[in-house]
């Protein structure tokens, strides 16, 4: 089975959403690689450091709320 890594990439951003609080910060609980992912393409703060969260980025704050409501709302 061949994984299509830009969806999972997508699902963890919009699955960060969920812990969103401090209005920019959410709880880093995902695979590491997908998070480091998502800073290569500059949509968290490095989460290679001592705090429990990641920052995002304005454009990360945006399209996670965006793939959130997209992927997990009723219609």
């Amino acid at each position: 089975m061949e994984i299509d890594q830009e969806k999972i990439d997508e699902a963890v951003i919009a699955l960060l959403y969920l812990t969103l609080h401090d209005n920019n910060r959410a709880w880093k609980s995902f695979d590491w690689g997908v998070l480091n992912r998502l800073h290569e393409k500059g949509l968290i703060s490095d989460p290679v450091n001592k705090t429990k969260s990641i920052l995002f980025t304005d454009i990360g704050l945006k399209k996670s709320e965006e793939l959130f409501k997209q992927l997990f709302t009723k219609n």
